[in-house]
């Protein structure tokens, strides 16, 4: 009845685990216990598990991710402080191998697939809908769909701790060792249906951001007037169309081997595992892309603002962008030029991974002249910025030195690759998130970050940092390869240690970044943004801070400039006259959260092979859908006087 879900696959004897999985337990508790103290329910429910308002949306998406942030750096810290005492006289640390091979794996699953790319769709939904000038995306319950079947992901690779076990393979799950005869558990089961799912959502989101910046922009916006963070979001939904699916196939392949017995990507029977890592890393690193892009898009925003002038050669980040986007799709397999495709093929791989980091550098120019001459803001997002351009720069000098495939061959899968990718990773997309959160923080919430332990998280980051990676570029030029855990040669234990205090560096940095929330929101009286906090320059209209449940009064129209949003602000008496309109609003629906509860019942159950589950599920799933789609009401009607009302502050019931 249960498949080959049995009590001994809960991992009763490993004590850290075991701890990990009562505290989750413990905190969820808790939570609930506190909602329900509180009467809180009926208010989360109806005003945000079941909204289908973009700002909602992409705040539910921001706060999971920092979760995730919180439970992938815990790993982080295992890992770091297993390898340091394996290289000294406790040679076994204190982690097996069974388990550290597991928390390697799901380090990786979590930050790239379950916080950073979550953070940056959190930031679209967001800010996309206010910079085109709309009310909402164009398809919003398939966005609220989107958030909740990455929901069931990140309920997978959580339930994983518990109830049987991650893979052990790396987050890359390369064969032969993801398949069925190497792996026989149901550890890479879990990383197929949490990859699995989270892909699918972010493809359905892909889709609907494209079709909101291409069809929902407001009156004489054209494609060239859109702001860069719009431009930046484009060219990185269009990169998640074309690379999730390749994501998609592979996994099923994957899948199908697993589950039935075929051969894809064995030695036998005709598969040949280097056909997965190709297909794995035609998606893999366009996926670094897909991260880093709209990171792009947010410092060309804040740079702007705090260099108090306009951006430097607007067109050139726009065609750099394009650029970028296109190359992303010509560089994969620099990624293994160890595997033996021959010099020729190495030669075209490494060229042009050397030519995409030519519009990337065009970048870092227009940022530093945008900043030459300017009256330039050092507050804590400049901090950012600027620890941004300078830790990135080192990141891409090392990118462009194993895009060589003589050096790569040196360097390949040693700790020298994971410095130059955390340079990229942490430097680049988590820094840009810190960024572009801190930034529009006043336009979500409605009042400011404080600043001095902002600059104090920021000191203790960008310290951790460098503290924690420096050394690993000198460790993989003394041969130190990645993942290893036991046993490791004492040379190495002085760096290694180097590179743990680095780590509980970073951790006091993100100890200031939660003191800072929480002594905000306690000040936040005294922090009341204005509808326009930064000097007149952000690119949201005139929405209020937070905007209004609609977004806009009326729909907006432009200038014919980019800077058309700044003009306006300067002279709004001018420009502005409230016409009030009713408007149509997407209506509240649970059926997002139905589907992804069958969807997760799905995946639990194929996990463990409880078919008459599965079959139970997809029923579910498909009748969900055509209920919704038969009874259904998309959208309720705002008159002219729950408008005025509301931008009166009085409060409103949205019946």
């Amino acid at each position: 009845m249960f498949g080959r879900l049995k009590i001994s696959d809960i991992p009763y004897n490993e004590p850290i685990i075991v701890f990990t999985f009562i505290f989750i337990i413990l905190v969820s508790t808790i939570t609930i216990f506190t909602i329900s103290y509180f009467g809180k329910w009926k208010y989360l429910w109806n005003n945000w598990l079941t909204s289908l308002d973009h700002k909602k949306i992409g705040i539910m998406y921001i706060i999971t991710s920092i979760v995730m942030l919180l439970r992938g750096f815990i790993d982080a810290i295992m890992m770091r402080t297993q390898q340091m005492l394996a290289s000294s006289n406790m040679q076994e640390g204190f982690l097996s191998p069974h388990h550290y091979n597991q928390i390697i794996t799901v380090h990786g699953v979590i930050m790239i697939i379950f916080m950073a790319t979550p953070f940056i769709i959190g930031l679209m939904n967001i800010i996309i809908p206010l910079q085109i000038g709309c009310r909402d995306l164009a398809f919003p319950f398939l966005n609220s769909l989107s958030f909740w079947l990455f929901m069931v992901g990140v309920i997978l690779i959580n339930l994983s701790l518990g109830i049987g076990e991650f893979a052990q393979t790396g987050w890359t799950a390369y064969p032969p060792l993801s398949e069925k005869i190497y792996s026989p558990g149901v550890g890479v089961d879990y990383w197929i249906w949490s990859m699995q799912i989270a892909g699918i959502s972010t493809t359905i989101t892909g889709i609907n951001f494209i079709v909101t910046i291409l069809f929902m922009r407001t009156p004489n916006m054209s494609i060239m007037n859109m702001p860069v963070f719009t431009w930046a979001t484009l060219c990185t939904n269009i990169l998640i169309i074309l690379a999730f699916p390749i994501l998609a196939v592979t996994i099923m392949l994957l899948t199908l081997d697993r589950y039935l017995g075929m051969h894809f990507f064995t030695q036998d029977m005709g598969g040949n595992p280097m056909m997965y890592i190709n297909l794995f890393w035609s998606w893999g690193h366009p996926e670094v892309y897909i991260l880093v892009l709209p990171v792009f898009g947010i410092f060309s925003e804040v740079v702007a603002t705090f260099s108090q002038k306009s951006l430097f050669n607007y067109k050139t980040l726009i065609f750099a962008t394009i650029i970028i986007t296109v190359l992303a799709f010509c560089v994969w397999l620099h990624h293994f030029f160890t595997m033996g495709a021959g010099s020729n093929v190495n030669s075209f791989f490494g060229i042009m991974t050397m030519i995409i980091a030519i519009p990337t550098g065009v970048k870092v120019f227009n940022w530093l002249f945008t900043m030459y001459r300017g009256k330039i803001i050092i507050n804590t997002i400049m901090l950012w910025t600027i620890g941004f351009i300078i830790t990135f720069v080192i990141g891409g000098a090392a990118g462009v030195l194993l895009a060589l495939p003589t050096a790569n061959y040196v360097l390949h899968n040693s700790l020298f690759v994971v410095a130059h990718f955390h340079n990229v990773i942490i430097g680049g997309v988590l820094f840009g998130c810190f960024a572009g959160a801190t930034y529009w923080f006043p336009k979500i919430f409605g009042f400011i970050l404080n600043e001095v332990w902002g600059k104090i998280s920021f000191c203790l980051w960008i310290i951790g940092f460098y503290i924690a990676f420096m050394p690993l570029y000198i460790l993989g030029f003394m041969g130190m390869t990645r993942r290893l855990s036991q046993s490791i040669d004492s040379n190495f234990h002085n760096l290694l240690t180097i590179s743990f205090i680095g780590v509980i560096i970073i951790m006091f940095g993100i100890l200031s970044q939660i003191i800072q929330v929480i002594i905000s929101v306690k000040n936040r009286k005294n922090n009341i943004a204005t509808n326009d906090p930064w000097n007149g320059r952000t690119l949201e209209w005139f929405t209020s801070s937070p905007p209004s449940v609609y977004n806009f009064s009326i729909i907006p129209k432009i200038r014919n400039t980019i800077d058309t949003f700044w003009f306006m602000k300067k002279d709004t008496k001018n420009n502005i006259k409230l016409k009030y309109q009713p408007i149509f609003l997407p209506k509240n629906t649970s059926f997002g959260i139905i589907i992804s509860i069958f969807g997760l019942l799905f995946c639990f159950s194929m996990i463990w092979y409880i078919w008459w589950l599965s079959y139970i599920s997809i029923l579910g799933v498909v009748t969900s859908i055509i209920i919704y789609n038969v009874k259904n009401k998309e959208y309720y009607y705002f008159s002219i006087n729950k408008i005025k009302a509301i931008e009166n502050n009085k409060y409103i019931k949205n019946n």
